[in-house]
This record gives structure tokens, sequence and C-alpha cells, in this order.
């Protein structure tokens, strides 16, 4: 699977959900379960290579911000929410998450930021194939923190400062 193929699984099923976080990840499972399992590892591999890649301290003042706080696992589904609502916003906010102020048409935060489901589809999917988990993935270890220059996230100064679209858009 490349690139395109994953970014399309994810926009036809993000379409097909109509925006909800958990629908879409049944239709990703369903979709999943249509490849081979070496397919779906492949799916794994760009999902947990993009994870990775959004886990910065910039995504996750974001996050705080959208979501009134956000733990380390609230956090966690909210870059597989943010991978699940398609390539142009993904890029767009791991270039500039102070973009997602004019990126969502809106935000619910009791429907969207939360992808959790999301991050699992590929191991349900697999499972469902082989009848076996998913075995690692062999990617480099994740990093420990974000990337980036930390900051207090609980310090609105500092979160208005450093992402001031979104903070006036969905700030507190």
């Amino acid at each position: 699977m490349d690139e395109t193929e994953f970014w399309e699984l994810i926009d036809a099923t993000r379409e097909a959900a109509e925006g909800d976080p958990e629908e879409q990840a049944d239709l990703l499972v369903e979709r999943l379960c249509g490849l081979d399992p070496e397919g779906v590892l492949d799916f794994a591999r760009h999902f947990e290579a993009r994870c990775r890649r959004a886990f910065t301290w910039d995504l996750w003042a974001a996050a705080w911000v959208l979501l009134d706080g956000a733990s380390d696992d609230v956090f966690d589904s909210f870059r597989c929410w943010l991978i699940g609502q398609g390539r142009e916003v993904y890029e767009g906010a791991v270039h500039d998450p102070d973009a997602l102020a004019e990126l969502l048409d809106d935000f619910d935060e009791e429907i969207d930021g939360d992808g959790e489901e999301l991050g699992y589809a590929a191991d349900e999917a697999y499972e469902q194939l082989t009848g076996t988990v998913a075995p690692e993935l062999g990617l480099a270890p994740a990093p420990p923190e974000p990337q980036g220059t930390p900051l207090d996230l609980e310090d609105d100064q500092a979160l208005a400062e450093r992402l001031p679209r979104l903070w006036e858009r969905f700030g507190a």
C-alpha cells in the first residue's frame, strides 16, 4: 500500500461515515478486511508513522484548546482523529497547528477529536483476517517526548500566543 492508497481509504471511509469517527472506524475495518494481511499491516505502518509525526507540542496545544484540556491518552486519540480528517487537514495541521482554525469547518468536542477507534482499526481487521494478534510493525521506537518547543498546556496566555487564530476561534 502506498501513501495515496492509504489516504484514499481514509477519505472514502470519512465521507461514507459523514464525519462520525466511530462509524468511520467500523467502515475502515470493513475495507481493511478486503485486503490481505500484509496490506493491513502496510496500512497500520502508514497510520502509525503519521501518528508519530503528529506527536508535537504544538499539536498537543491545539488539542488542548479544541478539547478544553487533553491528557496523554486524549492527545493519542486526537492524533488518530486528525489522521481520520484526511490528508489536507492532517498535513495542514502538522505543518501549522494554528491553521486548524481555518481547516476545521466546525468542531463539536462531543463528537470530534476522539479517533481512538480509528487507531485500532488495522489491529481489528488483522485479527478478523488471521485469527491472531497483529505482529510488531518493525518501526523504530516512538519518541518519549513530543517534538518541538515544550509549553505549559495549562497556561492560557501561552496557548493564545502559540496558537492565536485557534485560540481566538475555539479558546476559553
